[in-house]
């Protein structure tokens, strides 16, 4: 499942979420609106997201992989 964020001339920006499998997880519908929305939205959740059991999320802008990021936390 993923995220869906509509921005300006009709991009779509879309977060997919995947567990260590990289099966792809249930992600809220929320209506944001560009990369830097949808960047912070994640930068809010994603600590509840690894939790749930994801590994992985990826930023796709319309069906293009923006980036892939690692949902871990850096061991301090």
């Amino acid at each position: 499942m993923s995220v869906r964020l509509r921005y300006g001339y009709g991009m779509t920006w879309t977060w997919q979420l995947e567990d260590a499998d990289g099966n792809a997880l249930e992600v809220p519908n929320d209506d944001l609106g560009s990369q830097g929305d949808a960047e912070s939205w994640l930068g809010e959740r994603w600590r509840d997201f690894a939790a749930e059991g994801a590994t992985t999320a990826v930023l796709l802008e319309d069906d293009k992989v923006v980036y892939r990021m690692d949902l871990a936390p850096v061991d301090e």
